[in-house]
């Protein structure tokens, strides 16, 4: 009796071990690899003067082609957008905290004005998922009526910058 139990047991027991190797294996499907990770790297590593590049992704932001995360010989990371001729579009240093130093706290009336600027840029009937401080402004992701996704890009006037569906 001991024997039917143990054995299907164990054999459970390895097939979730397998299967929890192929989750922990499979890479991201934005992840660049092979040649065009090492010349991407190569490139953002070069624009902050040096370190190591510890992430390199395809964007889905309008513009960028590759975010690339590197980590510099002091430990700091900067996050490097580039565009697809390799070409630096932005960087971002990280705070110490590891958060991106764009990334602060709003206030009440900022967090009201922007969720307000994106709504009327959607369209009545959208609801507002996220904001967030980026650089000089904001940025708002909003679900419209419809049910498509937008990221709204504002200035720090709460100005319309940009608005693009997000796929």
């Amino acid at each position: 009796m001991k024997k039917r139990i143990v054995i299907p047991t164990v054999a459970a027991v390895a097939a979730l071990g397998i299967g929890g190797g192929v989750w922990a294996t499979a890479a991201n499907a934005s992840d660049v690899t092979g040649a065009d990770r090492d010349r991407v790297a190569s490139a953002a590593t070069q624009a902050v003067g040096g370190g190591e590049a510890v992430e390199v992704e395809t964007s889905d932001d309008q513009g960028e082609a590759y975010e690339v995360e590197v980590r510099k010989p002091d430990g700091t990371e900067v996050d490097v957008a580039l565009d697809k001729d390799l070409k630096v579009l932005s960087q971002a240093a990280d705070a110490p905290d590891g958060t991106d130093a764009d990334d602060r706290a709003l206030t009440d009336a900022e967090r009201t004005s922007a969720e307000q600027a994106a709504i009327a840029a959607v369209g009545a009937g959208s609801t507002v998922a996220d904001v967030e401080a980026d650089g000089d402004g904001f940025e708002v992701e909003v679900v419209g009526a419809d049910k498509k996704e937008w990221d709204v890009d504002l200035d720090a006037g709460f100005k319309v910058l940009s608005k693009t569906e997000d796929n």
